[in-house]
């Protein structure tokens, strides 16, 4: 689980200084236009957040390894996907219907760190 957690967190928060640096240049008029450039920023923050968590958990699963951390792994890549997905896809499509697959993401995020807490707890 430790080299899931490191691997896809490296990936998530690559992707994110990609998308963001796309999202600040060459989209930067097109987002101000459709009046989404702060949706933008705010799926490539959250993105960003969900990779450094991950390379958390993969560091910390190299010193403890539970059932409670490898579930919070899953739980916020889900969420890393999820939630800055859905914000992209409003920037991508214009249609606001994505902001309801947000709150997934949003919970899965919310989730796994509670895991994080519960597994602190437990050590």
């Amino acid at each position: 689980m430790k080299k899931f957690s490191l691997f896809t967190g490296s990936l998530i928060a690559g992707i994110s200084v990609a998308l963001g640096a796309f999202g600040a240049h060459a989209w930067k008029n097109y987002l101000r236009d459709i009046n989404r450039l702060e949706t933008f920023e705010t799926a490539a923050r959250y993105q960003m957040y969900g990779g450094i968590i991950l390379l958390i958990l993969g560091v910390w699963q190299m010193q403890i390894s539970n059932k409670y951390l490898k579930t919070a792994g899953y739980m916020i890549f889900a969420g890393a996907i999820i939630f800055p997905g859905a914000l992209y896809m409003i920037c991508i499509t214009q249609s606001v219907l994505w902001g309801a697959v947000a709150p997934i993401g949003g919970l899965a995020y919310m989730t796994g760190l509670g895991l994080m807490a519960y597994a602190t707890l437990k050590q």
